[in-house]
């Protein structure tokens, strides 16, 4: 990607995940940026259906569409599983607007989902008495990935459910630049037990020191896991040839009719597998770098409000997550979801495989960030 936009790229960068928690490490958005919003309706009825790769496809197709529309500049953002949310500064909007109204018609025509979209200005936001800030964290020296605080974007995403700031979709036929984003690894198994989707949100009026203290608790707990819980294998996720995401790629796809689309990613990704396969050396592409540095970029764990992980875990951990969770909804501090899986998935968006900051966006395989959040909502209308 090219530069961030001057705010953006004046935040430093912090490598630890155990400090995510540290309010100096956020700082707050422009008063006259904007927050980008996207979600699924009906995803648990998607989930049910196991259109798991459509739904997540989607979500991803948000961030690669305002990418491509930016034209590469960087920008915070978070991918949510059935959804994403991202901030803008005001010379990106109108291109921003236009990316997520053509991902909204492609999502319905393409991937037949209905995305709600908006755009919520971050003083409208502020108004509420609410904020939103941002940090960055590297998880390798690749890239780094935003996170947020300060309740706005849980704001922003309830504001747009309601109808709120809405994003009307674009006329049919509008295709969004979704150049870079495929979905060709398959699953991967679980290797310590199973695959927890972890999603944690601080009850309304909850002491924030005391939320806080659960996060780190939380964290603390994972980081003892081997590799922090990371769900992708260390050589990489598993590649076979023709790949599971090959329709949904060959929809990204501009130009053509759908089947000579198809045929042109069928031999594309051939092409990609048998370099991956044999590791064969092409034109500055190193097999074993890109493999290596999918691992380091994958995007499995995350903080917008509220903390989302993917982990392969044992279940000794999950059990320990779980009543360190339990306790703390108990004392009113946190509201939670969480969902077992046997394997985790992964949607890329690598705009270029010659360069180190290729993103990788992980989510569980059955079910995922949407399954846990209809558990998170579950609890939140028990406690009502």
């Amino acid at each position: 990607m090219t530069p961030a936009a001057p705010f953006y790229g004046s935040i430093p960068v912090f490598r630890g995940f155990t400090s995510l928690m540290e309010p100096a490490l956020y700082a707050p958005l422009p008063d006259d940026w904007s927050i980008g919003v996207a979600d699924i309706v009906d995803s648990t009825k998607a989930i049910a259906a196991q259109r798991y790769k459509a739904v997540n496809m989607a979500g991803a197709a948000v961030i690669a569409a305002v990418t491509n529309a930016l034209e590469g500049r960087e920008f915070p953002f978070v991918f949510g599983g059935d959804g994403a949310s991202f901030a803008v500064a005001p010379s990106d909007l109108d291109a921003a607007r236009e990316a997520l109204a053509a991902t909204a018609t492609w999502v319905r025509e393409d991937l037949d989902l209905e995305m709600r979209v908006g755009l919520v200005p971050v003083s409208a936001i502020r108004a509420q008495g609410l904020d939103v800030r941002v940090a960055r964290f590297g998880p390798s020296a690749n890239l780094s990935y935003a996170m947020f605080s300060g309740g706005g974007l849980a704001w922003a995403d309830a504001a747009m459910k309601r109808g709120e700031f809405a994003v009307a979709e674009a006329p049919d036929g509008t295709q969004p630049d979704l150049s870079g984003l495929s979905c060709r690894f398959e699953v991967m198994p679980a290797s310590r037990g199973l695959i927890l989707s972890v999603l944690v949100m601080p009850t309304p009026g909850a002491d924030p020191q005391a939320f806080r203290k659960v996060i780190e608790d939380i964290i603390h707990l994972v980081e003892r896991s081997p590799d922090g819980g990371r769900p992708v294998p260390s050589q990489g996720p598993p590649l076979t040839w023709p790949p599971q995401g090959l329709e949904y790629e060959a929809r990204t796809k501009r130009g053509g009719p759908l089947v000579a689309r198809r045929a042109r990613v069928l031999a594309y990704t051939l092409f990609v597998y048998l370099i991956m396969r044999f590791d064969l050396n092409v034109g500055g592409f190193v097999p074993d770098v890109y493999k290596r540095q999918v691992v380091e970029n994958s995007d499995f764990r995350k903080y917008d409000d509220g903390l989302r992980m993917i982990l392969d875990c044992t279940p000794q951990l999950e059990r320990a997550l779980s009543d360190r969770l339990a306790a703390a909804a108990r004392d009113g501090i946190v509201r939670y979801g969480l969902h077992q899986q046997d394997a985790a998935m992964m949607t890329c968006f690598t705009p270029s495989a010659l360069r180190s900051d290729h993103v990788h966006f992980i989510d569980g395989a059955r079910g995922g960030y949407a399954s846990a959040a209809t558990a998170l909502k579950a609890m939140a209308a028990g406690a009502s």
